[in-house]
């Protein structure tokens, strides 16, 4: 009850989590009663998610609950930092370590923010989501052993505890704002059916700006073992605004560059795949727009 109550002197929503787990305790569709709060319907967890006092109190007096924090309901994005699986592979790197090495490569530090250490040895970075942008989770999107938690999903507070630990926060801090960075890595690209396409005569700025934009986060999210083939398509589907000079090459090749190294590939790599991929787009795009 009192890492509930704790929880919510920051702002956050939550819900109780069957003692000792990290499963809800609330029902599932299938064993709704369809009375009380689900009369109209059943409501999952993220809806009931509550901020009173009162109502705590009165849920956690049946049992000594767990407390799950509803992170899309309380303006949260959560960076979990995982721990390799395999205990005896002393050589894989934790989500800490790639995190940190992800942050470098963006140019920052790791967010000084809200966290706590969860009872496997991992982390949890608590940040403040923007307003005007729904994010949900992922999973290995930004680096291995890497995910986040936002609408849709929930993290086990601290204070919690089940047979492998306790969720404890070292110290206790506001959380930070969710880094503009790390926020372009995860938000979702607009849908293709939003976004004109072919090449036409006066094609908009914003059209080659939004291009821009989703090849490079397509590439600064790409998974392990598919990350130069999608720097490859990139730069070949970019190439075509530098044939056509809506976009400097320069640019281009910043641009993807930043991504690339941000996904993990050398500067080295990068700056090959990026030279061969482009002169080819070039040369195959040497067409006015508008000719037959």
């Amino acid at each position: 009850m009192h890492a509930a109550l704790d929880a919510v002197v920051h702002g956050w929503y939550v819900f109780p989590l069957r003692p000792g787990t990290k499963r809800p305790a609330l029902h599932g569709e299938s064993a709704c009663p369809g009375t009380g709060p689900c009369a109209d319907g059943h409501r999952k967890w993220e809806d009931r998610a509550t901020n009173d006092p009162d109502r705590i109190r009165a849920a956690w007096s049946h049992a000594p609950y767990n407390v799950g924090i509803a992170t899309g309901t309380s303006r949260l994005v959560v960076v979990d930092l995982d721990v390799p699986k395999d205990k005896g592979s002393s050589d894989a790197p934790c989500g800490a370590t790639t995190f940190a090495a992800l942050c470098e490569r963006a140019g920052h530090a790791v967010p000084d923010t809200y966290r706590t250490r969860t009872a496997s040895g991992g982390e949890h970075l608590y940040f403040t989501a923007p307003h005007g942008i729904r994010l949900g989770n992922t999973a290995g999107t930004i680096a291995p052993l890497v995910d986040t938690r936002a609408w849709g999903g929930y993290v086990v507070a601290a204070g919690s505890t089940t047979p492998t630990g306790r969720y404890e926060a070292p110290y206790d801090r506001l959380a930070a704002p969710l880094p503009s960075w790390l926020q372009t890595i995860l938000q979702p690209a607009p849908k293709a059916s939003e976004v004109p396409s072919g090449a036409v005569a006066g094609q908009s700025r914003r059209y080659t700006d939004v291009a821009l934009a989703n090849e490079t986060r397509n590439v600064a999210t790409a998974q392990h073992g598919a990350r130069e083939a999608t720097l490859l398509r990139a730069a070949r589907a970019l190439g075509r605004f530098v044939a056509w000079g809506d976009l400097p090459r320069h640019v281009v090749e910043q641009a993807l560059q930043e991504a690339g190294e941000a996904a993990g590939l050398s500067a080295s790599e990068c700056r090959s795949t990026l030279r061969s991929a482009l002169n080819w787009s070039i040369a195959h795009n040497q067409v006015k727009r508008g000719a037959a």
